[in-house]
């Protein structure tokens, strides 16, 4: 008798166990997204976190697919390699379209368009791009301004940066005479140093969009779908309008006089088991620039 009360219990435990695993147990997939963040108002650390429109568009987008979002920052030349071998499962940061980049990973739909403008001293003779011939500029190492420029006017008249932070600050020393970036956080970085402005003749417009790895069609279809549903929603224009509003005052963040270490993960949702998307499964004015994207002026 005592033998069969024992093994009642163990029964019942066992059955406990069973009851949790498949009701509590259940995992949440992660979606770990590379990100550069020195590139606001897309991308920033405030505080400990990394916030901006990429990050809530990424999270908005996390929601939807009953995921929990991870934000990893990294150099902005490491993303597509880092998406290419499922390092990361998409890259954010106000990254535009191309066709170099289109080699190596697929894109999702538009969300945003950016502008590639021209930052100099308030003093410089440079007035539009026809005068940047023979001018030392400054750009971000990998983004397409640094594309771009390096193609048009050769790599001797061209100093990449590891961050728009450190090109802002080379001009303001006299290293280069101008610096070629997104309109965005170049108009955050002329509102942060006195003696800069912005000229009012663009360089480029472009897209962006997020980057997935090509064999990850699955994920890449379920972002779209996202996207669209988020769109439709008035949601991405939602969170443009928060950083960058229709009355032109943009969200400016406060200079980080710190001396933390920099922020390497954010993540949004705290998950006890989590596993990350399987590679094999899976640069603004807001308007729509396609049924499915928001059309910004920035970066």
């Amino acid at each position: 008798m005592k033998h069969v009360k024992i093994l009642s219990l163990i029964l019942v435990f066992a059955l406990a166990i069973g009851a949790f695993a498949s009701c509590g147990g259940k995992t949440t997939k992660k979606l770990v997204m590379g990100t550069n963040a020195s590139f606001p108002p897309y991308e920033y650390v405030e505080g400990n976190e990394i916030v901006g429109i990429d990050a809530e568009i990424a999270q908005a987008v996390a929601e939807k697919l009953g995921m929990a979002l991870e934000i990893k920052d990294m150099e902005f030349d490491s993303l597509i390699p880092a998406v290419a071998n499922g390092s990361i499962d998409i890259a954010l940061a106000g990254m535009t379209v191309t066709d170099e980049r289109k080699e190596s990973v697929n894109f999702s739909d538009s969300y945003a368009t950016g502008v590639q403008v021209i930052i100099v001293k308030e003093d410089s003779d440079i007035a539009s791009p026809d005068d940047l011939a023979g001018k030392k500029i400054g750009v971000q190492t990998g983004t397409t301004g640094d594309i771009y420029i390096t193609k048009e006017y050769g790599q001797e008249n061209v100093s990449q940066y590891s961050n728009g932070s450190l090109a802002v600050q080379a001009l303001l020393n006299g290293q280069v005479d101008c610096v070629v970036i997104d309109n965005e956080p170049a108009k955050n970085y002329v509102a942060q140093n006195a003696g800069l402005k912005i000229l009012e003749t663009e360089y480029t417009t472009e897209n962006y969009a997020a980057a997935i790895a090509k064999n990850n069609t699955e994920l890449l279809e379920k972002f779209n779908k996202a996207l669209a549903e988020l769109t439709a929603e008035g949601k991405i224009a939602e969170i443009i309008e928060k950083y960058i509003p229709s009355d032109g005052e943009a969200v400016t963040p406060e200079p980080d006089t710190s001396e933390s270490a920099p922020v390497e993960t954010s993540e949004t949702e705290a998950v006890e088991t989590s596993e990350s998307v399987p590679a094999e499964s899976s640069e603004t004015t807001a308007e729509t620039t396609s049924e499915e994207a928001t059309e910004t002026t920035a970066a």
